[in-house]
């Protein structure tokens, strides 16, 4: 399907370009139910090991999903920044599930289901959350709300609870 292929090279194309490791379609203004996801190797360049075994973040090649949706949500949870090409510029700390479960078709139309933890699930709820019409801004400490040059400056390898001792926010 040419078309098809068109829009997710499109869509690669400019989460690339951004640089980003997600987009939503809603996000280049298509009201259709996809996003792609790439963690590239060199986007984890200059981040400190710890940095990355915290996060539980490694590679993930380019692959799309139609129809996501998130069947399953751990209990535990997990805080770090995150930012958004939608809202280039800023970063705060969000608050989401350790691991997840979705559901979706694949470029093929097949049913997929994945289980993914740390970074990865990260990545993928926040990427949905878009389909839904929902930013990482409305699930944000709204403390923590900083522009990405205060926050490498001030905060970028401070722990989430270290942050929230200093600015005398309370643990939820």
């Amino acid at each position: 399907m040419p078309a098809m292929r068109d829009l997710l090279t499109h869509m690669r194309d400019t989460m690339r370009d951004a640089p980003g490791v997600g987009l939503a379609a809603p996000q280049v203004g298509l009201g259709i139910q996809l996003v792609v996801i790439e963690d590239r190797p060199e986007y984890m360049s200059g981040i400190a090991p710890e940095a990355l075994a915290a996060r539980e973040r490694s590679a993930v090649e380019f692959f799309a999903l139609f129809n996501p949706r998130i069947v399953a949500r751990s209990d535990d949870t997990s805080e770090f920044f995150e930012g958004c090409l939608s809202v280039a510029g800023f970063s705060a700390l969000v608050r989401r599930s350790h691991r997840v479960t979705v559901e979706y078709l694949d470029e093929q139309a097949e049913p997929q289901r994945i289980e993914v933890a740390g970074w990865f699930a990260r990545i993928l709820q926040h990427e949905i959350d878009h389909l839904g019409g929902r930013l990482y801004l409305d699930l944000m400490e709204t403390r923590t709300f900083s522009t990405i040059d205060n926050l490498t400056r001030h905060w970028k390898d401070l722990p989430a609870a270290a942050l929230r001792d200093k600015l005398g926010i309370a643990d939820r």
